[in-house]
Parts: structure tokens; C-alpha cells; sequence
């Protein structure tokens, strides 16, 4: 099962916001070669909300085309609609993706049963594992760790990203749905104690500039080696922290433009990283040893 570090990939965009396929592949192949050990296209730091359709469907299609089976491709194919759900999700698997991380519907607040059923409609019209994901700073929609254990009981449904920084929820989700439901990080700051404590994996932005750094020490901490797995995330900690200065992606994609890594591009309504959060961007980016 996928496990370790996943890299929450960035979506590069040209100055005019137009996408930029050729930087896209370039990502791809610098995370195969850096270790990462699954990517997951168009999610939130992705920019799902601003792609189109469109674009949506030829992101994954081309991260799948690029990374050719060397590592596992988690389509980001959450919406707010049910139905459009099913679509990305139908989609994904047509073109040959792995996964799909589901994030919880957003702005229209669904009810617990809402949840259920949303998530059970779309394991029953596409076969394909599915990864819930809940980030309620975000979305408005807490998933609750009872309401987990009903999803884990679906065919489908095999591993929850849970964003809410809280490492104690993940222990209750481990307690209700067992060792074998996999829970991945979605809060960079803790990930690295969410997988010590018998988590699977991270789903990471910080992954996006140090995939390197960030596999070692997903590793160490998913095998419980905490002295380690402790001194490999020290000088990341800055950029677990910096990087959500403004609304992510906003940081990370200023600082894989400093890299070089892609164009300066964003889509409205995000917009470049202000001028203010240069300096303490640019200090964790040194801290974790990147070059600029």
C-alpha cells in the first residue's frame, strides 16, 4: 500500500496562468529521482478550485503519462458535487491513475450522513481506492472519526489524509477503524509525530521543495525510528511553518520560483506571496539547506 512521503504537487503556470506542461513533467521526473513515494495531482495545492475542468482531467492525465508506474498517482478528484466527483473520479481511473484523494465537500457544510453517502456513491459508481480527506480549516465540513469508521467499512475506501494538525485525532481513528485503515499526514508541522505514532504517510507541500529530505524522513518516522526521524525534520520546520504564511499554495510556489523550478505563475484569486514574507520564506528555505 502507498505509504511515506507523498508530494502534494503544485500545478506550474506560466505568467498569463496558463499551465505549464513542460515544467509539470520536469516535477514529475525530479520527484521519481528524489524518492518521493506517491504524488498526488490537481489536490489543494494544485489549485483545484481554479483549473478548469479541463485542465483538471489533462493534469492527471499527464502526471499518470510522465511518472509511467515508477511511483504511485493519487488523482485529487474531490468537489462539492457529488456527481462531479464521480466524473473525476471516472476519469482517473479510465487513465490509469492508482488512487484518489476525496476531499469532503466544501462551502455547502454536509451533515454526517451527507458524508456517508457522498463517499458511498462514489465508491459504488467508480472502483477505484479511494483516500478521504479532511481539512475543516478549508472546507467548513469536519469528518469525524465515527463517521470514518462507517467509511472504512466500504470496499473502496482504504486510508483518510486528516489535515486538522490534531495527531490525538489520528490515534482515535486508528482505535475505531484499526492498523490496517491507512491515515496519512496532511499538516506538515506534525506529520512527522503523526507517523511516528503509527501513521502511514504525509500527503506534503513542504515535499514540493525538499522531496529528498522529506522521503528519509518520512521513512524514519513510518518505522518508528523518532531519534532519527526527529533529526531529519529539524531543519524543515521552518518550512513547515513559513509555508502557510498566506494561503497555501501561495508560499510554496514563490520559493520553487526562487529554485527555478517553475515560472512565477498563480491564478486569481490567489496571488504572488507579498513582498512581506519574502525574508522569512526565504531564511526556512537556507534552514533546510536549499540552494537559491
Amino acid at each position: 500500500m502507498i505509504g511515506g512521503s507523498i508530494v502534494a504537487l503544485v500545478t506550474p503556470m506560466k505568467s498569463d496562468e496558463s499551465v505549464d506542461w513542460e515544467c509539470l513533467d520536469s516535477l514529475v521526473d525530479w520527484h521519481v529521482q528524489s524518492g518521493t513515494q506517491g504524488i498526488v495531482p490537481v489536490g489543494t495545492t494544485g489549485e483545484s478550485p481554479t483549473v478548469t475542468p479541463q485542465e483538471h482531467c489533462e493534469i492527471v492525465r499527464t502526471v499518470v503519462e510522465v511518472a509511467r508506474g515508477r511511483l504511485p498517482v493519487i488523482a485529487g478528484t474531490g468537489a462539492n458535487s457529488t456527481r462531479e466527483a464521480i466524473e473525476f473520479t471516472s476519469f482517473a481511473k479510465e487513465i490509469g491513475a492508482d488512487a484518489c484523494l476525496l476531499v469532503t465537500p466544501y462551502y455547502n457544510k454536509p451533515t454526517q450522513e451527507g458524508l456517508v453517502l457522498h463517499y458511498q456513491a462514489i465508491a459504488k459508481a467508480v472502483d477505484l481506492p479511494q483516500i478521504l480527506y479532511n481539512v475543516p480549516s478549508r472546507t467548513g465540513c469536519d469528518l469525524l472519526p465515527e463517521t470514518v469508521k462507517r467509511l472504512s467499512k466500504t470496499k473502496q475506501v482504504f486510508g483518510i489524509k486528516e489535515a486538522t494538525g490534531l495527531v490525538e485525532r489520528a490515534a482515535q481513528i486508528r482505535a475505531l477503524c484499526g492498523d490496517e485503515f491507512m491515515i496519512y499526514s496532511g499538516d506538515d508541522e506534525t506529520a512527522c509525530e503523526l507517523m511516528i505514532q503509527g501513521g502511514h504517510g504525509t500527503i506534503s507541500v513542504t515535499a514540493n521543495l525538499v522531496p529528498e529530505q522529506m522521503a528519509l524522513m518520512s521513512a524514519a518516522a513510518v518505522s518508528g525510528d523518532r531519534t532519527l526521524a526527529e533529526t531529519l525534520n529539524a531543519p524543515l520546520m521552518g518550512l513547515h511553518q513559513k509555508l502557510f504564511l498566506e494561503a497555501n499554495p501561495i508560499p510554496v510556489k514563490w520559493a520553487l520560483a526562487q529554485m527555478g523550478r517553475i515560472p512565477e505563475g498563480i491564478r486569481l484569486p490567489l496571488t504572488s506571496l507579498s513582498k512581506v514574507h519574502h525574508q522569512s520564506v526565504a531564511a526556512a528555505m537556507v534552514q533546510a539547506g536549499i540552494d537559491q
